[in-house]
């Protein structure tokens, strides 16, 4: 994991950002405190690990094409990729896959170090706040490299890489932005803790996750290896169901860790 300092920044995109939407308005300050987040996307072979340990069984992603990954009990488990290449991100997850995730990890966790103070935790999702402010590290251009998609950045329908518009690419393709994350745009969607809002109308500015009783829809960021340049920006946000209901993402999306620091 990497630790991103605490710090303030302007969440959104200005209204004369090339490709921006609606729902990237209106910028708004947000103070972040100091949290760290996983280097890269959490792994096929991290993911696989879990499934092998738990015999927890994600639902398909794409249920007219039978598309999920495999996993008959505490036995062998696959992925839903030919070829399972394990430094691929895991995709076709849902919401509440990549909390059991965290949940197997969280008690992994707290068995090899012990807390009385800590009854939860201690990883979780990013907020949209903090997955932001990661993505940005700092700089305030339509991506963390500048405002232009350029080439061989990231992995996208039009950013130039050898896997455009193809298929997924290992975590550490591309080089990691000035906080030292990998992949933070292009190649899978990430799933974030808070719920989808249409606009940052009322949105909290102490990053933290923005959320009700029952979400309907959560906020995925990044964009993926389908997806044109407009959507591989650091201010595009998305949503989809918790149980991945919506097939446009649904078989794209992933996640990264994060958890709080002192």
């Amino acid at each position: 994991m990497v630790g991103n300092p605490s710090g303030t920044f302007v969440m959104g995109s200005p209204p004369t950002e090339s490709g921006r939407f609606d729902s990237e308005g209106p910028q708004h300050t947000v103070s972040i405190k100091a949290f760290a987040l996983g280097k890269y996307d959490v792994t096929s072979e991290e993911f696989l690990t879990f499934l092998r340990e738990t015999g927890y069984q994600p639902a398909a992603c794409n249920p007219i094409l039978d598309m999920k990954w495999h996993s008959p009990g505490r036995g062998r488990a696959y992925s839903p990729y030919y070829g399972e290449p394990l430094k691929w991100p895991a995709v076709c997850l849902d919401w509440r896959d990549a909390e059991a995730y965290i949940a197997w990890l969280n008690v992994k966790a707290r068995l090899a170090h012990p807390a009385p103070d800590r009854p939860t935790g201690p990883y979780r999702l990013p907020t949209e706040a903090e997955w932001e402010y990661a993505a940005r590290a700092g700089t305030t251009t339509a991506r963390w490299w500048g405002n232009d998609v350029g080439i061989g950045k990231a992995n996208c329908n039009g950013c130039g890489s050898k896997w455009d518009n193809r298929l997924l690419a290992d975590v550490d393709s591309f080089a990691p932005n000035p906080f030292g994350l990998y992949g933070m745009l292009g190649n899978a969607w990430q799933w974030t803790a808070d719920c989808w809002h249409p606009n940052y109308v009322r949105a909290p500015e102490d990053g933290s996750a923005w959320t009700e009783k029952a979400c309907s829809k959560y906020v995925i960021r990044g964009g993926s290896w389908d997806n044109l340049p407009i959507f591989v920006r650091s201010a595009t946000r998305s949503r989809s169901g918790p149980g991945g209901a919506e097939y446009d993402y649904s078989s794209l999306t992933g996640f990264r860790v994060a958890r709080n620091l002192p």
